[in-house]
Parts: structure tokens; C-alpha cells; sequence
């Protein structure tokens, strides 16, 4: 078949029907054009499949503090997610992290992918949220990709997540942001009751059921502490063994039901009140009256009837549906 010749072309020929050297050139002309245009599209498609991509994915594989956060991502299956358009906003705890959680890849690898999966979409946001972006003052409920929420704020001291300070703010990727944590974030199981529960805080559970159900107690003490937005400060199970050592008894039953009651109640703070909220000095309790609060060596917490017995505040940040928990290991005195 003839080879097609640009329009212009087709003029000239006409026009120079007896030009045969003219038409040798536009023939050779035309040649030259359709071999070198494959070679223009090969050389497209090699530079195409060079192009270096820097998704979340990519950058968590690269870097060697984030190998059990690579190990989360590939037993729950998110990696292609995670190479996706996104944009996402990942939270990424380190290996110091997971290993502080008691999380090593064996852990892992004993939970389902959807297991992992809860957690890891615990840590990560539909959109990019840059440090900067966050806003300042109280915290600011977000929604996850997993359909819980997160708290986060920013101060002087830079960005927090519930509570938990980014270390590395701002690792940008193609299809969003990381930043870096040094804790993993975990999902709410319950409200403030059954985070107790969960959390194998026993005698705070009996102390509390009992306050609610015994004559001359609080009916509504166990229904509030379930669903206002509260902060509680939990005594363990040894710091309720040691109260009972102190009065000399051996049963929580044995307490005044009056006696019991202002003592839970003095454990309460209004609202959410993550480690990042506190300061050094006095802090208000929601039924009245004070503790004091002290940052300078560790984290206290001091009752007014506690003396010079602070209570240590041994985990901090235990996310409930309605609120937060932390726990110490002394039972607060008004």
C-alpha cells in the first residue's frame, strides 16, 4: 500500500509531477519518520518503569526502625493500600515502640490479619494532615480509617495523639504523611466500665458495682461512669490491697458504702484528659475538692488525704469510647 504523505506534500507532488528527485526525499523523509517513532515510545515506556516511587509503603520498607511496623502492614494485607492514591495520614510507631507494647513479629503472626489490620487502621487517617495542620488547643476528635477516633493536638512542644507525642513529624510521601510515634495507639474496647473490666482492673470493677447497687450507695454512679466524657485515674488491684492493709480489712465489702463512694468519686476528672493535658500543680476532681499533680520526676498524683504518699501514675492514655484511664498504684484519699 502507498504510504500516506502529509497534505502539504500531496500539493507538491502535483504541482511537481516531473520533480523526481523531490519525491526521493519526501519518500525517504517519511521513512525516516516512521522508524524513529517507535523508538521515541520505547524510550518513554524506559524511563516510565525507572521512576522511583515513594509511597507510604516504600518509605516504611526503607527504613530499618520501622521493620516491625513493615512485618503489622504485611501480615494485615496493607500494603497495596498503603501504595495506594491515598492520601493517608499514618501514625508510625517505631520498633522501640512495638517492643514497649510487648508486639515482636511472633506476636504478630499469632493474630489474624484482621486483627492487625483494627490496629494499623487505628493508626491511620483518610486524608494528609501535616503538623501543621493540626489544630492547637483542646484536642480535636478524627476520624480513622478503622471508624474509631483519635485526639490530636498541637502546643509548643509539637503534635499528640491521644496523648502520645510525635517524635518525627511531617516523613512526606507520595500518598500522604508519616509521622512517627514512640507508642502504639490502641483501639477503645468499651466505655470507662468495660475498659476496666477488660483491663483486668477487679477490685476497681467490685468497688464500683458495689457503690452502685448497695443501700445508701449511687445508682447512678456505674451508668455514669459508661457513657459522661471522663477522665479516671484507676487504682490497680495492689494499690485496692494496700488501702485494705491500711484500714486493716480484708474485703472491699468491708468499706463504708459512704467512705466508698467519695473515694471513687475523687478519682474523676471532667472531660478527656490525656498525660499531654496535665501540668505540675493542682487539678480539680469532678465531685469536688483537689489532688496534685507533679511532672518533674516521673508522673505523680497525690491526694489530700494521702500525705506525703503520692500515687505513681503507671500507665497513661487508655482510650475508652467516652473518655480516658490511667492507672496508678495507690488509691487517692480525699
Amino acid at each position: 500500500a502507498a504510504h500516506p504523505l502529509p497534505v502539504w506534500c500531496c500539493y507538491t507532488l502535483k504541482q511537481n509531477q516531473t520533480s523526481m528527485k523531490l519525491k526521493n526525499l519526501i519518500s525517504r523523509t517519511s521513512l525516516f519518520l516512521l522508524l524513529s517513532a517507535p523508538v521515541v515510545l520505547i524510550s518513554c515506556d524506559k524511563d516510565d518503569d525507572n521512576a522511583t516511587s515513594n509511597t507510604i509503603t516504600d518509605i516504611v520498607v526503607a527504613n530499618g526502625d520501622f521493620s516491625t511496623l513493615e512485618a503489622a502492614v504485611v501480615r494485615a494485607n496493607l500494603q497495596t493500600t498503603l501504595s495506594g492514591s491515598g492520601p493517608f495520614t499514618v501514625f508510625a510507631p517505631d520498633n522501640a515502640a512495638f517492643s514497649a507494647a510487648g508486639i515482636t513479629t511472633s506476636v504478630l503472626n499469632s493474630l489474624s490479619p484482621a486483627q492487625v489490620q483494627s490496629i494499623l487502621l487505628y493508626h491511620t487517617l483518610g486524608s494528609r494532615v501535616n503538623a501543621a495542620n493540626v489544630p492547637a488547643g483542646p484536642n480535636a476528635k478524627v476520624t480513622t480509617a478503622s471508624g474509631d477516633s483519635v485526639f490530636v493536638t498541637r502546643d509548643a512542644r509539637g503534635v499528640f495523639v491521644n496523648g502520645v507525642q510525635v517524635t518525627s513529624a511531617d516523613i512526606s510521601a507520595d500518598n500522604g504523611v508519616i509521622h512517627r510515634i514512640g507508642r502504639v495507639l490502641n483501639p477503645p474496647v468499651g466505655n470507662i466500665v468495660e475498659t476496666a473490666v477488660a483491663s483486668g482492673l477487679d477490685s476497681l470493677v467490685k468497688a464500683v458495682t458495689r457503690a452502685t447497687t448497695a443501700a445508701g450507695g449511687d445508682p447512678t454512679l456505674a451508668g455514669t461512669l459508661g457513657s459522661a466524657t471522663l477522665t479516671v485515674f484507676a487504682p490497680t488491684n495492689a494499690a485496692f490491697t494496700q488501702l485494705l492493709g491500711a484500714l486493716s480489712l480484708t474485703d472491699i465489702n468491708q468499706i463504708p458504702i459512704g467512705t466508698l463512694l467519695a473515694v471513687l468519686r475523687y478519682h474523676v476528672v471532667g472531660g478527656r484528659a490525656f498525660s499531654s493535658d496535665l501540668t505540675n500543680g493542682s487539678l480539680p476532681m469532678l465531685a469536688g475538692g483537689s489532688t496534685t499533680v507533679s511532672l518533674t520526676t516521673g508522673a505523680t498524683i497525690r491526694g489530700n488525704g494521702n500525705g506525703g504518699n503520692a500515687s505513681n501514675i503507671t500507665a497513661t492514655n487508655i482510650v475508652c469510647r467516652n473518655g480516658v484511664v490511667h492507672l496508678i498504684d495507690r488509691v487517692l484519699l480525699p
